[in-house]
């Protein structure tokens, strides 16, 4: 009989690392909530429920396994290990557990696999690159060779051992002596087990599964998982379950899959078998699983048709199936014959839309496993550095030398369950990273472009015509090439951003005369411009996927975040993704200081290169929630961090070009400051504006960007704007001048940048005006200077707001 889904265990608040089922009535699953729980069930017809959840802290639990019972553990032990790299053994019984009956401390990282022998002897494997073998809880040998991090350990016998690494060995040791290593996988080795009478298997990050005999010989390889394989097990009747990032468990009997079990989550993090051949998984989305093959073990079926609903509701890629052309794909009636191996997928195209079906040998039936979400096929699959791509182009830069190759993801497909993974490539973003690896000038990212859009014909790119940052996904800047009086001619709209380029729409005319007799007035102009609207999820997903990176390093996994760090994030992240798809937002309670304060505490541990989403969330929060940081002393620590993570006293020492990491961060910190100048800014309230105004009188123009420069301007304009409707203290003024007058000095060809920062002084101005308070001669003198030097730009809105101001002297 084929194995079904047999019960549900949910009450995980996150992903599901590791699963044990030592009998038929007790399964042990951690999760990265910091939680172990210990299920069990009465009898065998009975529902799994949580018995004992054991939480020794705050941090990610990664491993658990179990100690059969004594007399002093009736009930057994749990050995849980994780983040706080320290192994807890708890004695198990009815209640929650917070205080372990033994804590075994030696590892220095993160413990990230367990094991125990039949007499009780834990073999833990840790980020550390060392195994530990813990016997009567005391540390017996420490195992050193790794050269990297052990993802994977087994204790054959109480002095017997074999570990498996980050460095793609697997090394087999008696007692604390390392006798054999074991080479073949060509990535790291992530999980192993014994096989009967042969010797053991190990999985990997290559995709494969390798059984071995304990002299070193490979007996057979099981390639069929199409990612990162996890975790391995062992049926009673020998045949090996697996589970990996593919979202399968899969059975394997002979060297054959002979059944593949999808899951409706990006991971299968960890599998396990139970003595009466049940299969355990434990998954991404913080469930587990029970699987039988046994009828009478079986879900009941409103509970099936539930599960195989929920897979078949999922979008998945076209670059997991194949390519796909929908006039080629067969219909419903391609279903009616049977596959030719286990998990075999087919394509059908179902009205408008293409479903991917898998074969399931065992029920001899095809399984709907999602729809393929807005498939484009390019052609096969390209293999460069060891990723996929639909073109690898070759690019001629210099005679007689060879070509450099340009990589590029033309299919629009991604989907929701793999968005960390298949991405389709933006032209600009493809080419900058071109120029990037090959040291070649940002000069040519235009050229690059043009290339890969005239090799790419035909194909739905899925882009408008505006450069996208790929680190920011904000457009690149374009200036306006035609003139036109008072507004540019274009109505530019940054996609990541929202923010549209200032553009000088007329305001109701102020009481003096105008600057020309056929356009309107500009000045005063108060309408503040934000960089607001972004996508909240891809965001998100990037920020938790530098997280996960920092955490599965050695050397930075103290710098991921913790816990409540996560907890505060989520909740910044939920509120922004609910703040920017609603205009109502009366029922939701603004972000507040925590919020602040744990964006602090991550840019103040994370690397430069990986500070950027962590800002970003700072722009959105500081636009959106702009009381979060108006506790006391609250803005100045926030702009004092922002300064700090973009290297800024760095870039404006050193004055040499900005690495990409820090051209980045300083965008996003100009963006996010000028987001804090909003309706109702508190501008005379503590230190922060010349906090901030000082931080920028030591800007290097040379060296800014384009659109850094526009986002500076942005600045200066929206304090202007706040300056109409609130005094401030004249240093603070004076500040803001000296900046305009640096700005208009230094710019010499974007006309943008000059426009926002001329109608930031003739408000300033305007308002000095009206309150009495006008600029004095020598001031008014070198406002003039200024503006006679400024160069000519094809753009007649620039001369007008020159004529207004000069009214105002």
């Amino acid at each position: 009989m084929p194995y079904k889904l047999s019960a549900t265990l949910s009450a995980h608040s996150s992903d599901v690392r590791a699963v044990v089922s030592p009998t038929e009535s007790i399964i042990l699953s951690a999760s990265r909530d910091s939680t172990a729980i210990s299920w069990k069930r009465p009898s065998l017809t009975s529902p799994f429920t949580p018995s004992s959840i054991l939480r020794a802290g705050s941090k990610y639990v990664n491993a658990v396994e179990y100690i059969s019972p004594s007399p002093e553990a009736p009930q057994g032990y749990a050995v849980v290990g994780g983040q706080d790299m320290v192994i807890n053994i708890f004695a198990l019984g009815p209640a929650q557990k917070e205080d372990p009956e033994y804590s075994l401390v030696g590892h220095t990282d993160n413990v990230c696999a367990l094991h125990v022998s039949q007499s009780g002897t834990v073999i833990s494997g840790s980020w550390d690159k060392t195994a530990k073998v813990w016997k009567q809880f005391q540390l017996l040998y420490d195992l050193k060779g790794h050269q990297q991090a052990v993802w994977g350990v087994l204790a054959i016998d109480d002095e017997q051992f074999l570990t498996a690494s980050a460095d793609k060995t697997i090394k087999y040791w008696v007692q604390h002596k390392m006798m054999r290593t074991y080479e073949g996988h060509k990535d790291a080795v992530r999980g192993l087990t014994l096989i009967p009478d042969i010797g053991f298997a190990s999985c990997s990050n290559d995709s494969e599964i390798k059984v071995w005999t304990m002299q070193g010989d490979v007996v057979y390889t099981l390639s069929g998982h199409t990612s990162f394989v996890y975790s391995l097990s062992v049926l009673p009747n020998g045949e090996i379950v697996s589970g990996g990032e593919d979202r399968s468990v899969r059975v394997w009997r002979d060297g054959e899959c002979v059944q593949m079990i999808v899951h409706p989550a990006i991971s299968v993090w960890a599998v396990s078998t139970m003595p009466n051949g049940d299969i355990v998984s434990g998954c991404s989305d913080g469930i587990v699983r029970v699987f039988s093959a046994s009828q009478d073990r079986w879900a009941g079926a409103a509970e099936l048709k539930a599960f195989e609903d929920h897979i078949a509701s999922q979008s998945i890629s076209s670059q997991q199936v194949g390519d796909v052309k929908k006039t080629d794909l067969p219909g419903s009636d391609a279903l009616l014959h049977p596959g030719k191996k286990p998990g075999e997928v087919k394509m059908i195209k179902n009205g408008d839309v293409v479903e991917a079906h898998q074969w399931d040998s065992a029920a001899s039936s095809w399984q709907k496993i999602g729809d393929v979400v807005d498939a484009v096929g390019s052609g096969r699959k390209q293999l460069f550095n060891g990723k996929e791509y639909d073109y690898v182009f070759d690019v001629d830069v210099q005679e007689g030398a060879p070509p450099l190759k340009l990589p590029f993801n033309a299919s629009g497909t991604y989907f929701k369950l793999s968005y960390y993974g298949h991405k389709f490539d933006n032209p600009y973003a493809a080419a900058q990273r071109f120029l990037e690896q090959n040291d070649l000038s940002t000069n040519y990212i235009d050229e690059v472009v043009k290339f890969i859009e005239k090799n790419t014909s035909g194909v739905n790119l899925g882009v408008s015509n505006e450069y996208v940052d790929p680190y920011t996904g904000a457009s690149r800047y374009q200036a306006s090439a035609t003139s036109a009086a008072p507004t540019p001619s274009t109505a530019y709209m940054d996609p990541f951003t929202g923010a549209a380029r200032y553009s000088g729409t007329p305001a109701p005319a102020p009481p003096i005369p105008p600057a020309s007799p056929s356009a309107p007035k500009i000045i005063p102009y108060a309408k503040f411009v934000s960089f607001k609207q972004a996508n909240v999820s891809a965001m998100q997903a990037k920020l938790y996927q530098f997280d996960e990176a920092l955490r599965n390093e050695i050397s930075t996994a103290s710098l991921a975040m913790y816990p409540e760090e996560l907890v505060i994030i989520e909740e910044a992240f939920n509120y922004l993704s609910q703040v920017t798809s609603t205009t109502s937002r009366s029922s939701l309670t603004p972000l507040g200081g925590s919020h602040i304060d744990a964006i602090i505490q991550i840019l103040e541990r994370w690397p430069a290169s990986q500070r950027f989403p962590v800002i970003d969330l700072g722009r959105l929060v500081a636009a959106y929630c702009a009381d979060a940081s108006a506790v006391p002393d609250g803005r100045e620590r926030f702009f004092a961090c922002l300064f700090k993570a973009s290297d800024w006293t760095e870039v404006q020492s050193r004055g040499k070009a900005m690495s990409k990491a820090q051209e980045t961060n300083i965008l996003l910190l100009f963006r996010t400051v000028a987001n804090c100048f909003q309706e109702g800014t508190p501008v005379d309230d503590g230190q922060w504006v010349a906090q901030v105004f000082e931080a920028l009188s030591h800007t290097p123009y040379a060296l800014l960007t384009k659109v850094q420069r526009v986002a500076l301007a942005t600045i200066l304009f929206n304090f202007s704007c706040a300056y109409l409707k609130t005094s401030v203290a004249r240093n603070v003024l004076n500040q803001h001048t000296g900046l305009v007058l640096q700005l208009l000095r230094s710019n010499t060809d974007d006309a943008e940048v000059t426009y926002r920062t001329l109608v930031a002084l003739g408000n300033v101005v305007y308002a000095g005006n009206i309150r009495g308070t006008p600029l004095d001669s020598a001031q008014s003198a070198e406002l003039r200077e200024v503006m006679s030097a400024l160069p000519t730009f094809p753009d007649d809105r620039i001369k007008n707001v020159v004529g207004e101001i000069e009214a105002l002297l």
